[in-house]
């Protein structure tokens, strides 16, 4: 199994949200052919950019492919509540959501090898190295940590629009209300979970 990751906002939009999908690659590129194939979509797929309806969607064949995912949520109101009070930069904070999402399901994968992908596009690359050879430590011997451009890689597409579905949740957009309907049955199902990261660690 693969561990395909991603993040959305940021504290100056008012939350940060980062998802961590487990998904074959074969399923993740499936996912993709079909999406593709009835939306007609063409270049990258965001959650920024696709209806309600084609997320709908795109979670639908997600769950129906066993896709399963841990999404770390931080919002800067409960931050800023938090001992001390002093929000964390952004990188900080990414690093610390990475490190949550994660964290959950490294003790679920039985000892599988597990590979981890992260995107590559938010940071200067020296930092996303340090950030890679840091969970590469953290998975020993159970797998292999990669940067992944998200243009090329279908994992995480598919991680950005469920990172995206929750940030919309936490910021209370107005599609807000719409996403939480579509996510609900997945949420029920624990095909997606949340931890919520309250305070910086």
């Amino acid at each position: 199994m693969t561990i395909y990751c991603d993040e959305s906002g940021g504290l100056n939009a008012g939350a940060m949200t980062f998802s961590a999908v487990m998904l074959t690659a074969e399923a993740a590129a499936d996912i993709h052919a079909r999406f593709r194939s009835v939306t007609g979509l063409r270049g990258e797929l965001k959650g920024s950019r696709i209806s309600l309806v084609e997320r709908a969607w795109l979670l639908e064949l997600f769950d129906r492919a066993g896709g399963r995912a841990w999404v770390a949520v931080a919002e800067r109101d409960r931050l800023a509540q938090s001992p001390g009070g002093t929000l964390p930069s952004d990188l900080d904070l990414y690093a610390a959501l990475l490190d949550l999402a994660i964290g959950r399901w490294l003790p679920e994968t039985g000892g599988v090898c597990t590979d981890v992908v992260i995107d590559d596009g938010r940071y200067d690359p020296d930092i996303l190295g340090r950030v890679r050879a840091e969970i590469q430590a953290g998975l020993g011997q159970w797998g292999r940590a990669s940067l992944a451009d998200s243009r090329r890689s279908e994992g995480v597409q598919i991680a950005d629009v469920i990172a995206n579905s929750l940030f919309n949740i936490a910021v209370k957009s107005p599609r807000a209300r719409r996403i939480r309907t579509i996510l609900n049955p997945l949420l029920d199902t624990r095909a997606i979970r949340i931890a919520n990261l309250t305070a910086m660690p």
